[in-house]
């Protein structure tokens, strides 16, 4: 079995007052993005024993951590200044239906002012680490 341990890590960090439904959703939105952007994070398609085709997925697992608005606050600030691929998701999207809103919505709101949900963030395991100081594992 090859090693497992990964120099990088994939982290979502929620606000911990979210539903059971917004903490799945957030997630989902996003991941979504470090895909797309961080090609080297995925791995090779799946196939069946059938040979039915599967899309690739992550190559290594994605934590999820939660903390206080003042946490994700934090990380946020960390995160832009040790320059790490990011995404957020901040509480105007849940009231938006579609992308080009939810990145309007983004766009209206200076950085100091977001009112962050979620965030994930890629980079080298320390580095990641650091940024995540003060959270806990999602349970």
């Amino acid at each position: 079995m090859p090693d497992t341990r990964f120099d990088t890590k994939i982290a979502v960090l929620l606000r911990e007052d979210l539903e059971s439904w917004q903490r799945l959703n957030v997630t989902a939105f996003l991941v979504s993005g470090l895909g797309t952007t961080v090609p080297e994070v995925i791995g090779e398609p799946y196939e069946d024993a059938d040979e039915v085709p599967y899309l690739p997925m992550f190559r290594q697992p994605v934590l999820v951590f939660e903390g206080t608005k003042e946490t994700l606050t934090a990380a946020h600030g960390r995160a832009l200044t040790r320059s790490l691929p990011r995404a957020v998701f901040t509480s105007d999207l849940f009231t938006t239906g579609n992308d080009e809103d939810n990145r309007a919505a983004v766009r209206a709101v200076r950085t100091a002012d977001l009112d962050l949900v979620g965030l994930a963030v890629y980079g080298p395991r320390n580095a990641v680490d650091k940024v995540l100081k003060g959270a806990r594992m999602h349970p």
